[in-house]
């Protein structure tokens, strides 16, 4: 690294730790207690949406980062629907209530509930918390998400279970898709990239880079049960992990995988849809 892109690169880190880290810390403390506030009257959680996508489209602004969005005309925002999406910063939440042009609720970690201020408007706007460790207890959390779709209320979720360190796909869990085939809607795949460049796991170092969501075409249930909800799992990840890679700036696993086992990469490209 050159001497002046260590300086470039230390006056990015000054900005992120005096600057914007602080700024999205006082977005969140401030909306958060808003959003309770307003989780007081507001029973269906419209308000409570409302004050996410604001602390959303703040983050977004401030981490210098714009957002693009490809594949809108997959959307049907009337329609119930789980929006399954790879998890690779803490950005991407920002990112998909900045930009999904509807109201959703989000199946999340349990221990994402306990966090101040944050956790509290997981908890107060009727957000799912999955206990992964407890087996009867996240099975009633996906049975109750099952019930929030089958009434009409999109699901977005990150089947990974948890965020990428390497800023590459990881195999999908199958709940989220048991939720899907019980409710008997489409689940739609969302890749979004950039973010890992951004703000990787576990960095406070905001990077500024350009983001882009990719809406997939939805994938119908209709020809799976709950038996087969892990070859849908597989399906919907063989979907995001093409829109993901085609565009990421992190190497694609999949084509060493493939080239020691061809019948790996034949096998992915005759599933269907």
């Amino acid at each position: 690294m050159s001497r002046s892109s260590k300086f470039q690169n230390a006056l990015s880190w000054v900005r992120s730790i005096f600057v914007l880290d602080p700024l999205i810390y006082f977005y969140t403390v401030v909306l958060g207690t808003l959003s309770l506030g307003s989780s007081l009257f507001d029973r269906r959680g419209r308000v409570q949406h409302w004050f996410a996508r604001l602390w959303s489209w703040l983050i977004l602004k401030t981490t210098l980062s714009p957002v693009r969005i490809t594949g809108l005309e997959n959307l049907q925002p009337h329609q119930p629907a789980v929006y399954a999406a790879n998890h690779v910063s803490a950005l991407d939440i920002p990112v998909l209530y900045a930009n999904l042009p509807m109201p959703f609720r989000i199946i999340a970690k349990e221990h994402l509930f306990r966090y101040p201020f944050m956790g509290w408007h997981l908890r107060r706007s009727g957000q799912i918390a999955v206990d992964q460790e407890d087996a009867r207890s996240s099975l009633r959390a996906l049975n109750r998400a099952s019930q929030t779709v089958h009434d009409g209320m999109p699901l977005v979720v990150f089947p990974e279970g948890g965020r990428s360190a390497a800023g590459q796909v990881r195999p999908f869990l199958s709940g989220a898709f048991y939720v899907a085939i019980k409710a008997g809607v489409p689940v739609v795949p969302l890749a979004i990239v950039g973010t890992y460049e951004c703000l990787p796991m576990n960095a406070f170092h905001i990077r500024p880079h350009p983001i882009e969501l990719v809406i997939g075409k939805p994938v119908s249930t209709g020809e799976y049960t709950t038996r087969d909800m892990d070859a849908l799992a597989q399906r919907v990840q063989a979907v995001i992990a093409d829109m993901y890679y085609a565009r990421a700036s992190v190497p694609d696993p999949r084509h060493t995988a493939s080239s020691a086992n061809p019948e790996i990469e034949t096998a992915r490209r005759q599933e269907p849809g």
